[in-house]
């Protein structure tokens, strides 16, 4: 019997990836397709292995993510009071922080949600506050009417599907996020939002990857870029 083919670079070897063959400027078009493959293929494990935790882990890892994000925002910003927190309406297993945007606004936080107003363009933001009517966006998400205003964010959370050290995030893959800090003068304070068992060791960042201002999970902030 024939030995099974062995293709030159599955999406699973693409972390083992040498040195002298991943170029960060992905200036290699090779590279660049099986780094695209290997992201997609984690994307749908740690999706399966978040869609897999029981109601009550999932209830306790947003609880502490909670927290943890009070503590980033009374450390770095006195509580934040007067500023625009983007927040996101929880989907696909996400961490549920819905109780904490109540719970800011009522506390002088102004909400805002990403909305997404035209395909492959940046999102905008529109104000939110609890007992609003929502209404449904892009891929059924709930977001605020278009009468609602629209904000230039201060602070701006990214819910993760993945992170690594060096404070990159693994999304959904539509590079709404990556689309909207590039375009945005100032940049809002980002923080990237998920669970700790989503660590990757690299996402094999590219030039469009933006780099975010802190990683938190349930354990508490993993990464924080130091100030310029």
């Amino acid at each position: 019997m024939p030995d099974p083919v062995r293709y030159a670079s599955p999406p699973c070897l693409a972390a083992e990836i040498a040195p002298d063959y991943f170029d960060p400027l992905a200036t290699n078009p090779e590279q660049a397709r099986d780094v695209a493959r290997w992201r997609r293929a984690e994307r749908i494990r740690l999706r399966a292995e978040r869609d897999a935790l029981s109601v009550v882990n999932r209830q306790a890892a947003g609880a502490a993510l909670a927290q943890q994000l009070r503590q980033v925002l009374s450390d770095r910003f006195d509580g934040a009071a007067g500023m625009v927190l983007s927040a996101y309406w929880p989907i696909k297993g996400e961490p549920d922080l819905r109780g904490l945007m109540a719970e800011q606004h009522e506390a002088g936080v102004i909400i805002a949600l990403p909305v997404v107003e035209v395909r492959a363009s940046p999102l905008v933001f529109r104000r939110w506050h609890p007992g609003l009517h929502m209404i449904r966006g892009n891929w059924n998400i709930p977001v605020p009417p278009p009468e609602a205003d629209r904000l230039a964010p201060d602070v701006a959370l990214a819910p993760v599907v993945g992170w690594d050290s060096a404070g990159f995030r693994l999304g959904y893959g539509g590079g709404y996020f990556d689309r909207t800090l590039a375009r945005l003068a100032p940049r809002p304070f980002t923080i990237g939002i998920g669970l700790q068992a989503a660590q990757l060791s690299t996402i094999f960042p590219q030039p469009h990857d933006i780099p975010l201002d802190v990683i938190l999970t349930e354990a508490g902030v993993q990464f924080q870029r130091e100030d310029p």
